[in-house]
């Protein structure tokens, strides 16, 4: 199953090294699919680019696919991140109605899809969504090791 997500993963990769290397951010980046497989939406981190504290790589993604789709209802879509959403990424996710959340890298500090906190399939917040874990996480993991290794 996890063979399947690779490729949506290696673009959620590349917009991470995107961020890292066009301003500096969190190399964190992050697709949105439809239905039928086709990406709609890219985002990655840029709250070094934007110094916007929100402009988290879910976010921004989310943010274009429904400035596309002019609807904020963005059922039977799938967010691909490289990195476990946090708790206000979690809380878009679930705003947004995404069914299915596809991730690379635990955040044991901060993660919110089965870590530390587990609001994505928390049914008191709305729809329990599908989360899928680690895919391609060595990669994504080493992908962050190394931009905070290169930041000290």
């Amino acid at each position: 199953m996890s063979r399947d997500w690779e490729p949506y993963m290696r673009a959620a990769l590349t917009e991470a090294q995107i961020a890292m290397d066009v301003s500096g951010d969190v190399p964190v980046g992050a697709v949105i699919m439809d239905a039928a497989g086709e990406i709609i939406a890219r985002g990655r981190n840029e709250k070094e680019l934007s110094g916007d504290p929100t402009a988290h790589a879910e976010i921004v993604a989310i943010r274009e696919a429904t400035s596309l789709l002019g609807d904020w209802r963005l059922e039977d879509m799938t967010l691909v991140v490289t990195l476990e959403p946090c708790v206000m990424c979690a809380g878009a996710i679930q705003a947004a109605r995404i069914s299915r959340v596809v991730f690379g890298a635990w955040d044991e500090k901060a993660g919110a899809s089965g870590s530390l906190y587990d609001l994505v399939r928390d049914k008191r917040l709305g729809a329990e969504i599908e989360v899928i874990p680690e895919v391609l996480a060595n990669e994504a993991s080493v992908q962050l090791k190394e931009f905070f290794a290169n930041k000290r």
